[in-house]
């Protein structure tokens, strides 16, 4: 906080501070215009701050432009039953998750307790304008969901959503705004625990057209641990008689390990509600999401590579022991 300002009054001195400024005025011309992190900063600068700051109001309507998602129902309801209402759904979900900054207790943790369903609340935007937003409940609870494969896929088969991405003239060009303006937020609130978790990257980490579809294949990732990742996967699509406007024909997600092989349900709660509790929080930089999905794809190709100079070995291991068994007995067969 900056210094009280002084000013002179016919030869009189006198110095203004922050709490000479009434109140309304600071809540509604000066904390609306500030960020959560700066609201967070601010609020530990003076008592009044800090009682401003704290306003629930304040936070239930940054929560709001951030992610218009908060608005349903469903999510008003769960935000409620957290600590500290919006302010907690804010500090929980607006950071990228960093599994770097997990640190396993070594002592043995106590799982959590056990989740009904998990919330989805997922907005995408292009050039800071909503384009998609919806809010999607996961029961937990079924056998079809603790064996299947996870993902969930919020547009129907059928269902499309208009954007307005032009595939016109220069591919690269296009599929370089895409990567630099659609941005996505896909936020799982887990009610029991009553915290938050955004699993998608701000941006995408990969945009590709498929070469015999024509699709549009966007991916936004999210590391959760050294062994899994959380994929989030927009598909675009669209025609030349539609005159190059993309539709958005999926939004979906999944959880897969380091091997590339799909979690089930059962198991990705496991991981999911980990990250929710344990996963370290921060504001990452431009690019560096996309350095840490290319990081743990490395890290993928080592593994794999490592794995097939095991197979190789144990190859070789058995050839040469078959070829072993089947010299020894002709050799004992033909000097016996």
């Amino acid at each position: 906080m900056s210094p009280p300002t002084t000013t002179t009054h016919g030869g009189a001195t006198s110095a203004t501070s922050i709490s000479d400024i009434h109140p309304d005025i600071i809540q509604s011309h000066i904390l609306t215009k500030l960020d959560g992190a700066s609201l967070s900063s601010a609020a530990s600068s003076s008592p009044l701050l800090h009682l401003l700051c704290t306003e629930t109001k304040l936070w239930s309507d940054l929560c709001t432009a951030t992610w218009p998602s908060t608005s349903h129902p469903r999510v008003q309801a769960a935000i409620t039953t957290f600590p500290g209402g919006h302010r907690s759904y804010f500090s929980d979900s607006f950071p990228t998750l960093d599994h770097h900054l997990h640190r396993p207790s070594k002592r043995t943790p106590t799982p959590p307790p056990p989740t009904p369903e998990l919330i989805s609340a997922v907005d995408l935007h292009y050039k800071n304008k909503l384009i998609f937003s919806k809010v999607e409940v996961t029961e937990t609870a079924s056998n079809w969901f603790v064996n299947s494969p996870f993902r969930v896929d919020l547009l129907d088969p059928k269902e499309t959503v208009p954007t307005e991405i032009i595939l016109d003239g220069d591919e690269t060009t296009c599929l370089s705004c895409v990567e630099k303006y659609l941005t996505l937020s896909w936020v799982v609130i887990d009610p029991t625990q009553k915290r938050s978790v955004n699993l998608s990257s701000l941006r995408p980490v990969s945009v590709k057209r498929h070469w015999l579809t024509g699709q549009v294949q966007v991916m936004y990732n999210t590391i959760l641990s050294r062994d899994h990742q959380c994929n989030v996967e927009v598909i675009l699509g669209g025609n030349k008689e539609q005159g190059g406007v993309l539709s958005v024909w999926e939004v979906s997600i999944s959880v897969e390990d380091v091997e590339g092989k799909n979690l089930n349900g059962r198991g990705s709660l496991v991981i999911l509600q980990e990250a929710l509790r344990g996963g370290g929080r921060r504001k990452m930089g431009v690019g560096e999401e996309r350095a840490r999905y290319e990081e743990y794809l490395e890290m993928k190709r080592e593994k794999e590579e490592r794995e097939k100079r095991r197979e190789k070995i144990l190859d070789i291991v058995c050839i040469a022991s078959g070829i072993a068994i089947f010299v020894t007995f002709w050799a004992y067969i033909l000097l016996r």
